[in-house]
């Protein structure tokens, strides 16, 4: 079984967190290029889901503008979601072919990561359900950012790391700010992919339907634990969500969060909505620099 480092809470006290959302990320992509222009790095380490994963490769190698490509150009191609091929058996969004194509196009400074900020990106393994927190290295970044993408069965190819088959870190830990705290961050900020009051519709504790059930357990098959990890899915979303509102003694939770307007969906792909999601996130970003760190938000600074 991999090991999953931890960071050492006496030297580690600021965390950056951000969630998935697929083409929601396009508000996290504005928000860390807001960070990256001012030059602001303020964190000891960050965790991502999804999205939030790959949007933090650019953030720590320090490529501004780069993750707002990847999603404006990339995302919205037929190489990238294609309902047609899922029909025929293939992948519906092919997270593969997207992070490998990005790459081969806009080249990510992997040689940079050893002395860049720590990141994490959240797998879950279907084993057993579990969230796992990878340190992302320039050995295992390809792998480790296809794992924390590929939601089950709209992406079909089984992702191995370290031995380990792994899908979407949302499906067991959307948003990680409780391993954060975990890791020893007191001061964390949390950018999300939805607008602050939105909570997931969790399912009642009467609402038994056992055919159902059943022929969930049978498409599921050796991988039970999965199902029940998504079963628990918005139990667990809300759960964090509630961690970040009434966070415990002592530590301190600041959230980004898009605007009520905010027009993109997980798979919207308008891009006159995406680039209005783009614009709202760099202003978030810039606000949020604003009062909390003045120092990193005078203009002109460029990382």
């Amino acid at each position: 079984m991999p090991s999953f480092p931890t960071v050492n809470p006496d030297s580690a006290t600021s965390a950056l967190v951000i969630e998935g959302g697929a083409m929601r990320g396009i508000f996290a992509s504005g928000v860390l290029d807001a960070f990256m222009h001012a030059g602001a790095y303020p964190f000891d380490f960050a965790i991502g889901v999804s999205a939030g994963a790959t949007n933090l490769t650019a953030y720590a190698t320090r490529q501004p503008g780069r993750n707002r490509e990847v999603i404006t150009r990339f995302a919205r191609s037929r190489g990238f979601f294609s309902p047609l091929r899922f029909v025929r058996g293939g992948h519906l969004t092919d997270v593969d072919w997207l992070w490998n194509y990005a790459h081969d196009q806009l080249p990510l400074h992997t040689r940079q990561l050893p002395k860049a900020l720590p990141i994490y990106a959240v797998t879950t393994r279907v084993s057993d359900g579990k969230p796992c927190y990878l340190r992302v290295t320039a050995n295992n970044i390809h792998a480790a950012m296809v794992a924390t993408c590929a939601l089950p069965f709209v992406f079909r190819k089984p992702i191995v790391v370290d031995g380990e088959r792994y899908v979407d870190g949302g499906v067991a830990d959307s948003i990680p700010v409780r391993k954060a705290w975990e890791m020893g961050a007191r001061d964390i900020t949390v950018v999300l992919s939805r607008p602050l009051g939105y909570r997931k519709k969790e399912k009642a504790a009467n609402d038994d339907d056992s055919l159902m059930q059943k022929a969930l357990e049978k498409l599921f098959g050796n991988d039970a634990a999965l199902l029940a990890a998504m079963q628990q899915r918005s139990a667990d979303y809300n759960a964090s969500l509630d961690f970040i509102h009434n966070p415990p003694g002592g530590c301190r939770i600041r959230a980004i969060a898009p605007p009520d307007d905010f027009p993109v969906s997980r798979l919207t792909m308008n891009l006159e909505k995406i680039e209005q999601g783009y614009d709202q996130g760099k202003s978030a970003g810039q606000a949020w620099l604003r009062q909390h760190y003045a120092a990193f938000a005078e203009p002109g600074r460029v990382a």
